[in-house]
């Protein structure tokens, strides 16, 4: 198994893993995995996790493997698609474990699944999501692309 880069991306002072209180448990190009309490800033109207929640989780594990994979070809990844599919509701107090491996690590793009579990190691949700590599001087809808994920920076 490659690097474990998970110590390095709890130290991130900000973010979206930290407003989240997600912790990274794994991060490597293979696997990426992490846990999180669910709490009331995770919940929706009627009290259970948000499904925007479960989609920004298995995008983030999705996107920090394929940068992981990306990088030492000198490579950035951007999303291009997310499908998170709901499957059980989950209320607070609840602890969630996520995972995420590659199905597809292509020179152009890639494509990871996820899959979230409770503690009894229900699934709560699944999703799929599908990346671009771009090269360091690719510009993205005629920008420069400086906001393309680069673990650790």
């Amino acid at each position: 198994m490659s690097q474990d880069f998970s110590a390095r991306l709890n130290e991130l002072p900000e973010g979206w893993l930290k407003a989240m209180g997600i912790t990274i448990t794994l991060a490597t190009s293979d696997e990426v995995r992490a846990e999180l309490t669910v709490g009331p800033e995770h919940l929706q109207g009627y009290g259970i996790v948000h499904g925007g929640v479960h989609c920004g989780l298995i995008e983030t594990l999705a996107s920090i493997g394929a940068a992981l994979a990306a990088l030492p070809r000198n490579q950035s990844v951007v999303g291009l698609e997310n499908n998170t599919s709901f499957v059980r509701a989950v209320r607070a107090g609840a602890r969630l474990h996520a995972v995420s491996t590659p199905i597809t690590r292509g020179r152009k793009t890639q494509v990871w699944e996820a899959r979230i579990l409770n503690d009894a190691d229900q699934i709560v949700a699944t999703g799929r999501v599908r990346l671009l590599c771009l090269d360091a001087d690719q510009e993205l809808a005629g920008e420069q692309v400086s906001g393309a994920l680069h673990p650790g920076t």
